[in-house]
C-alpha cells in the first residue's frame, strides 16, 4: 500500500476506512471484556489493535494514529513515561541509527553501483544464471545491509538489463523481492524483527549464523529451484536476447571504473566488529548485547568525522525517521501487553491448546507469523508475539517466530517494507502496478515452499542439537540472574 495511495482515497474513503478500524478495535475491546481482562489489559489490547489496524488501513497516518494510541496509553495510566522509555527500545533504534548512516556512506563511495558493474561485465551470462546471481546478491545483501537497501539496488540492475534488453522486468522485480525477504532473516541486521529477536532471546550475532543463516541459505535454493521453473519463459527469452547481443559484440552497459575499495573495507571492518561483540562483551565484562548496538553508533561516528561535510546529510536524510519513530512508539504499545500481562495469558492459551511440545508448537509459530506478517507489518506482529514466545519457553519457537515472520512478507504485496519499495520503484520507472492477485498466484506457493522447507531444517536441527534446543529460556533466566546478581539483586531462575 503506497502513501501515494493513501492520501488520494477521497472522503467516503476514509469515512469506509474509519469506520472499519473503528470497528475492529471495539470488537477487539468486547472480546478482551468478555474473556474477563481487567481495565487495563482492555485498553491496550484495543490501542494495539487500533494501531495494527492502521497500517492496514491507513499506511500514511500510522504514525500519527501511534501518536493518539500511546496518548490514550498514558492518560488512562495504563502507561507511565518511565515506563514508555523503558518499552521503546531505544537501544534498538540507536543501532538503527548507525546503520543507516553507515549504509549512506557506502552508497556514496560506490559500493553498490561496483556490484551492479561486477555482475554486468560478467562472460558467458546466461537467463538462468542472471537469476541464480540476482537471487544470492538480493539475499545476501539484506542480511548483510537490509532488505530496503538491498531491494532498491538490485531493482537498479533489473532494470538496467532489462531496458537494455527490453524486455518486460516484472518477473525478475518478483524474483528478487522473494529472495530479499528470505535473505532478511539470514542475521540479526537484514530486518528490525532480527534485532527484536536477538535482543529479547539473548542471541549473539554468530548464534544468527550457527541457527538461522543455514536455514535461510537452504530456503533460498529450494526458493530459487522454484522460481526458476516458474518462471521459466521469462528466462528463456532473457538467454535469447542476452545471446543475439552477444552475438553483436555488445555488453550489458556501458561500465565504468568504481573505486569500491574503501567502502569494502568500510563494510568489511563493520561486519567484522558486530560478528566479534560477544567476544568483545565477555572480555570486557559488560552487559550481553551491549557491544552490538555501540559498534554501529562508533562506525558511523568515525565516518562523520572523516566525512564531516556530509555528516549533516547523512542523519537528515539517510536516517529514516519516520520509520523509528513508528518503531519506537509501536514497541511501546507492544511492551505495555507484556507488562499488563495479555500475553501471559496469550502465552497460556497456547499451552492448553497446544501443550508444551516443540514439535506442534513449532509449526504454529512459524505459519501463524507467516501469516500475520503477510497482512501486517512484519515488525507489527513480532512485536506483539515476542512476549507469548518468552512465556513459552522454548529455544526454537524464536527462530520459528524470525523465519515466519520475514518468510511471511513474500506471500502478499503489503507484506514487507521491501516489496512497497519495489512497487514503487517498478510504478514509477514503467508505470507499471502487479495486482494483489498476480503477487498472490507465486507469492502463496513461494511462502509455503519456503515455510516447509524452514519447518523441515528446525527439524533437523532439533534432532542433532537437543541440548542446545532446550536452551532457550533458560539461558534467558541465567542471564537475567547473572545481570541481577552484578546489581546486587538476588533473581529465581526458572526452570
Amino acid at each position: 500500500m503506497h502513501e501515494e495511495q493513501t492520501s488520494a482515497l477521497s472522503t467516503k474513503e476514509l469515512l469506509i476506512r474509519g469506520a472499519i478500524m473503528a470497528a475492529i478495535t471495539t470488537m477487539v475491546a468486547m472480546s478482551a471484556n468478555a474473556a474477563g481482562f481487567n481495565r487495563d489489559q482492555i485498553v491496550s489490547s484495543s490501542v494495539f489493535a487500533m494501531i495494527i489496524s492502521a497500517t492496514l488501513l491507513f499506511w500514511q497516518f500510522r504514525l500519527a494514529i501511534a501518536f493518539i494510541g500511546i496518548s490514550a496509553l498514558l492518560g488512562f495510566k495504563v502507561m507511565t513515561l518511565e515506563s514508555f522509555v523503558q518499552k521503546c527500545e531505544l537501544d534498538i533504534i540507536l543501532f538503527l541509527v548507525g546503520m543507516m548512516v553507515t549504509v549512506g556512506v557506502l552508497k556514496e563511495l560506490g559500493l553498490f553501483t561496483w556490484i551492479i558493474q561486477t555482475i554486468l561485465g560478467m562472460e558467458r551470462m546466461n537467463g538462468t544464471l542472471f537469476v541464480v546471481i540476482l537471487c544470492l546478491v538480493s539475499a545476501l545483501m539484506a542480511c548483510t545491509v537490509d532488505e530496503v537497501t538491498s531491494i532498491i539496488f538490485t531493482c537498479t540492475l533489473i532494470f538496467q538489463v532489462c531496458d537494455t534488453l527490453k524486455i518486460c522486468p516484472k518477473p525478475f522485480v518478483l524474483i528478487s523481492i522473494m529472495a530479499t525477504n528470505i535473505g532478511s532473516c539470514g542475521t540479526m541486521l537484514g530486518n528490525p524483527v532480527g534485532l527484536l529477536i536477538g535482543k529479547n532471546g539473548r542471541f549473539t550475532f554468530m548464534e544468527f549464523l550457527h541457527w538461522s543463516f543455514p536455514i535461510m541459505m537452504v530456503s533460498l535454493i529450494v526458493t530459487t529451484i522454484l522460481l526458476v521453473f516458474w518462471y521459466r519463459k521469462e528466462i528463456h527469452e532473457l538467454t535469447e536476447k542476452l545471446q543475439a547481443r552477444r552475438s553483436m559484440g555488445l555488453t550489458l552497459g556501458p561500465l565504468v571504473a568504481v573505486p569500491y575499495k574503501r567502502a569494502l573495507f568500510i563494510l568489511l571492518g563493520s561486519g567484522a566488529l558486530i560478528a566479534s561483540h560477544h567476544f568483545l562483551e565477555q572480555l570486557l565484562g559488560v552487559d550481553d548485547n551491549t557491544f552490538l548496538i555501540v559498534a554501529p553508533l562508533f562506525i558511523a561516528g568515525i565516518l562523520m568525522i572523516w566525512r564531516n561535510q556530509r555528516a549533516r546529510h547523512y542523519i537528515e536524510v539517510e536516517v529514516e525517521w519516520w520509520t523509528l519513530l513508528f518503531f519506537m512508539m509501536l514497541f511501546a504499545v507492544a511492551g505495555t501487553l507484556e507488562h499488563t500481562q495479555v500475553t501471559s495469558r496469550i502465552a497460556g492459551s497456547f499451552g492448553r491448546q497446544f501443550g508444551a511440545s516443540p514439535g506442534l508448537l513449532t509449526p504454529v509459530v512459524l505459519f501463524g507469523s507467516a501469516i500475520g506478517s503477510a497482512f501486517v507489518d512484519n515488525v507489527v506482529f513480532v512485536a506483539a508475539a515476542i512476549p507469548v514466545v518468552k512465556e513459552l519457553n522454548q529455544f526454537n519457537l524464536w527462530w520459528a517466530l524470525l523465519i515466519g515472520g520475514c518468510f511471511g512478507g513474500n506471500i502478499t504485496l503489503i507484506g514487507s517494507t521491501a516489496n512497497i519499495v519495489a512497487l514503487g520503484m517498478l510504478e514509477k520507472q514503467y508505470r507499471m502496478r502487479i495486482s494483489f492477485l498476480e503477487w498472490l498466484k507465486i507469492g502463496l506457493v513461494a511462502g509455503v515452499v519456503s515455510g516447509l522447507t524452514a519447518w523441515g531444517g528446525l527439524t533437523v536441527l532439533r534432532g542433532f542439537m537437543p541440548d542446545e534446543w532446550n536452551r532457550g529460556g533458560e539461558s534467558i533466566h541465567h542471564s537475567e540472574a547473572a545481570r541481577g546478581r552484578q546489581d546486587g539483586i538476588t533473581m529465581p531462575i526458572s526452570k
